[in-house]
């Protein structure tokens, strides 16, 4: 008799209607703008309003509109006045040659063919090759490339392997 009893009330677990698994949870906003979602209460000073969670229907891949959170209405929210920031750098990259630079500059001139101030023996290689003779003088280091299409260029680096100047 006990067996039956448990397998009707198995038999009758899936007519439960749908809205039954839904649950209500607590939108708690505060005077800043901080949104809380919450099944207790709201904090001193928070602004409360219930919002109703629906669970994914049967059978279905996707959710439904109402398994999601609605949004909030505009009237609900306490500061609808929010100053957007601009993002603070807490680090950033730094290159031997001392970003004289930036990345966009870099990599034109590498694009063009072009040597400029700043830029890393690397990056000369990058854009011109390697080079056809290298002098070592002292603490500055010079590539030669011989003529190329009527082109021959000389590039001289610092002690830090920065172009400093191009003949």
């Amino acid at each position: 008799m006990h067996l039956n009893h448990c397998l009707f009330l198995l038999a009758c677990l899936p007519c439960l209607p749908l809205w039954a698994a839904g649950q209500t949870v607590h939108r708690c906003e505060s005077n800043a703008g901080h949104v809380t979602f919450t099944t207790l209460s709201c904090g001193p000073g928070e602004t409360l309003s219930l919002q109703q969670i629906h669970p994914y229907r049967p059978g279905s891949t996707e959710p439904t509109s109402e398994a999601m959170l609605p949004e909030a209405e505009r009237w609900q929210t306490s500061s609808n006045k929010t100053t957007r920031k601009e993002p603070t750098v807490v680090g950033q990259f730094q290159d031997r040659c001392g970003n004289l630079i930036d990345a966009r500059q870099r990599r034109d001139a590498i694009l063009d063919r072009r040597i400029i101030a700043g830029m890393s023996q690397q990056d000369v290689e990058s854009a011109l090759g390697k080079p056809d003779s290298i002098k070592v003088r002292n603490s500055s280091t010079r590539y030669s490339y011989k003529a190329k299409k009527g082109r021959s260029a000389e590039v001289v680096f610092d002690e830090r392997g920065c172009v400093k100047g191009k003949s």
